[in-house]
Formats: structure tokens, sequence, C-alpha cells
């Protein structure tokens, strides 16, 4: 059997798993927060037949050798922290961070997750939590009678309110943010949310603004860094190296029905 079978065939399974990657960034697209995916391949095991260095006279040596390569897999697929653009929302408890950082929040079973998705509500009991009632950590409650149009959160974190009857600012918490010496070694789990590994380091907790840490811009979304063009510049080299790999396979069919004709 020819071995340019099995690795063209390697190239169109690689391929497929670049699609895939590409397809779910432009599913993403406008996703708060979310950031694109980068597949990373790299080549199989080579066979040798002839090492280089190898002698070829009593006084020459082979300069080069020949090895033959098996195909290619797919070797990682890395997260590209890089800024999404900032979308003007008005509401008061969008947030937006702008630079290094991610949002802590307390997942159910008491373990913690990292987003950069600020988009936070306030419950019934006056907390801060995501779209799906994880809290804010570490966590900020709102004093009873307190005006929601009035919830101001300044730049470096720090969240104050007004309370009905009284124009005196009240300061209710400060919002801290986390960062990794490896972000794209973090665990994507879904929901907007990436959990710590051993590859992404323990988080470290910072003030915003302070200690490279990024702003907090109140009123304001991290849209996906996904752009579409480079997604359908990638998707149309994909296709044509899916096609190519296709037209090895279908070459070394014909090469094989060839040298199967010869004893009729």
């Amino acid at each position: 059997m020819m071995r340019s079978l099995w690795t063209a065939a390697s190239g169109m399974v690689g391929q497929q798993f670049n699609i895939d990657t590409i397809a779910h960034n432009l599913a993403n697209v406008n996703t708060t927060g979310y950031k694109k995916s980068r597949p990373d391949f790299e080549d199989l095991l080579y066979q040798t037949i002839r090492s280089a260095g190898t002698p070829a006279t009593r006084d020459t040596l082979v300069p080069t050798g020949i090895q033959v390569g098996h195909g290619v897999r797919p070797a990682a697929t890395q997260k590209m922290y890089s800024q999404g653009s900032l979308k003007n929302t008005g509401n008061k408890l969008d947030l937006a961070i702008e630079g290094e950082g991610f949002f802590r929040v307390q997942l159910y079973d008491g373990t913690f997750g990292y987003t950069r998705d600020g988009s936070f509500k306030i419950d019934s009991n006056g907390q801060i939590v995501t779209s799906n009632g994880y809290k804010l950590s570490p966590e900020i409650i709102m004093p009873k009678g307190f005006v929601y149009s009035d919830i101001s959160i300044s730049q470096d974190g720090l969240v104050t309110v007004k309370i009905a009857g009284n124009d005196t600012p009240v300061e209710v918490g400060q919002i801290q943010l986390y960062r990794f010496v490896n972000p794209a070694g973090l665990k994507n789990i879904g929901e907007n949310l990436v959990k710590k590994t051993a590859a992404s380091g323990p988080p470290v907790a910072g003030k915003p603004g302070f200690a490279g840490m990024g702003k907090v811009h109140q009123g304001f979304l991290e849209m996906s860094n996904v752009q579409v063009v480079e997604e359908m510049v990638n998707m149309i080299v994909a296709q044509r190296a899916y096609e190519l790999n296709s037209k090895a396979i279908t070459t070394s069919d014909s090469m094989l029905a060839t040298a199967n004709a010869l004893k009729r």
C-alpha cells in the first residue's frame, strides 16, 4: 500500500480539525469577552531510509539523508488573548476590562471560574452575579434602598452607590482582577468561563489599573476578538489544503490502478 494514502489522509483529518476551530470562532463572533482559538499542527514520525553522515566511500560521507514523513496531526489549540473592541451599552453593571486580567466568579460547587464577560446583574439578595447566577468574587452586596441609576464603578474597581434619601455615595466593595502567567493554559469550561490549570499557573490578584492589571470601564462590554475577514481567509486556505490532500489520495489511487493493470 502506498504511504502517500495515509499521509494525505492525515492531512485531510488535520484540515477538518482546522475548519472545526474556525467554525467555532465564527459561531462566537458576537459572544461577549470571547477569545478566538488558533490550531497548531506538527508533523508526524519520520522514517529514516538513509541517515546523513553515513560513509559513501572510504573518504567521503553522505551529505544528506533520506527521510520520509508520515503526515500531520493537531498539536494544540491556543487561545489568543488580544484585546477585543469595547461596546458602549450605558448599563450600570456592564463592565469591560481594558488590558490584562479576568473577573473571578464562584461556581455552584464552590470552585472559582474566571471570565472577561462583564455583563453582570443584581440578584434578589442584592449581590452582583453573572447571567447564570455565579457570584462575583470577592462578593459585592448592594445595601437596602440603593438606587440602581446611582451605581458608580471607577476604573480602579471601587463600587459606590447612593441610598434613597441620602445624597452621599456609600462604598460597597472593591472589584479585584486576576491574571495568569500563561493564560493560554487555562481550561475552557463554557459559559464564557475558564479555570486555572497547572499550565496556567496560579492566579495573581490585583487592583484594576495597578501592577499590570487592566482598567475597568463601567457601561461598556468587551466584544469578541474574532476578525471575520481573517477567519474567512483561514477557511479558504483550509478548504484548498483539504482539496490538495484529497487530490494526493486520488493520484495515489490512480497510480495503484495503473500498477494493478500491468497484469492485464
